[in-house]
């Protein structure tokens, strides 16, 4: 090889590796007993995570401690997702028969029940929050219909919407609690959410959007959706007993849901959960690993093979984090 061609190389092969410089530092692991499925990062220092056995978990300092909090007669929920309005205010999500959502306004000390189901078959999904008032909250069918409410005051009171509003599923079809993340704004006044099992689809409005994840088993479809704007979203998942198989886990649409394009470097697995970072970067994680990409999903680089079930990025601020079984935490270095 001679010095100009040599030069190039090498030139190509810095750029390569700057490009994806990003890596995952683990703040904790095996410190607490649970399977961390909600994450909300506030700012750069504040953040909370929420998981199974009742467990809630708060950082003040950019995740390097942690206060954690078993809620006094909760202590064998699952809490499956969390939104946070600041250090002292967060409201958390219990999944299934009763399913549960509390809040707490003096940072994690007492905590309100303000929504309680006991219908048999209840299981909640996910919540998004437009803001500190405004949120929806989504649950699995239950006579083919998809249980969804609302709260229009910071989460006080909710209420479900008239039966005849509900969504309709398809027989199998339902949504995958794997990382508060199937339902996301789309607007200043819309939500989007996705499904998967026997059917897997993106739902705006009235519109329901066949995704082709593969169909026909219940442990596929998209566990995950992220928004860029109302045209460009990422929705990721797969099969989630096939962790490794990086085959119809990751659909890109930039004109939102008429079309979808698969990357030509796809996730390296099973992911549960996408995040929009900014600009065209994105980042995902799963079972077996973090990937990241630069380029709105066309190619993703496998950065880490630390095994997370959500990240998410501050609300004020660019600290991106994970979350996982065994109290898992994570921060991503850029």
């Amino acid at each position: 090889m001679d010095k100009y061609l040599k030069g190039i190389f090498l030139a190509s092969c810095l750029f390569t590796s700057s490009l994806y410089a990003q890596t995952v530092k683990i703040l904790q692991k095996d410190s607490v007993k649970t399977s961390l499925r909600g994450l909300y990062v506030y700012d750069n220092k504040v953040l909370w995570t929420s998981g199974s056995n009742g467990m809630i978990g708060k950082s003040q300092d950019a995740g390097e401690t942690w206060e954690w909090i078993r809620i006094p007669g909760y202590y064998k929920i699952d809490f499956r997702d969390i939104e946070a309005f600041s250090k002292s205010s967060a409201i958390v999500m219990g999944v299934d028969e009763p399913a549960y959502i509390l809040k707490t306004t003096d940072g994690g000390i007492t905590w309100k029940n303000v929504f309680k189901d006991t219908t048999q078959g209840m299981f909640l999904d996910a919540m998004e929050f437009w803001n500190e008032e405004s949120g929806i909250v989504i649950g699995d069918p239950i006579d083919n219909k998809f249980f969804i409410a609302r709260t229009f005051d910071g989460g006080n009171k909710w209420r479900g919407l008239p039966i005849e509003n509900y969504p309709v599923a398809d027989n199998g079809e339902a949504c995958f609690a794997a990382s508060g993340t199937n339902i996301r704004k789309l607007n200043k006044a819309e939500a989007c959410f996705v499904t998967g099992g026997l059917k897997s689809r993106l739902f705006i409005r009235d519109k329901k959007i066949d995704i082709p994840f593969t169909q026909g088993k219940a442990t596929c479809g998209a566990n995950s959706v992220a928004v860029k704007d109302e045209n460009t979203l990422i929705v990721v998942g797969g099969d989630y007993l096939n962790v490794d198989s990086a085959s119809n886990n990751c659909f890109i649409t930039k004109d939102g849901g008429n079309t979808w394009s698969v990357p030509q470097v796809p996730p390296h697995g099973y992911r549960s959960c996408v995040q929009y970072l900014g600009g065209k970067e994105w980042v995902c994680c799963g079972t077996n690993g973090v990937d990241y990409t630069k380029d709105d999903g066309k190619t993703w680089k496998w950065i880490s093979q630390d095994d997370f079930n959500v990240c998410n990025k501050a609300k004020y601020g660019k600290a991106v984090f994970f979350a996982g079984d065994n109290g898992a935490i994570g921060k991503l270095i850029f």
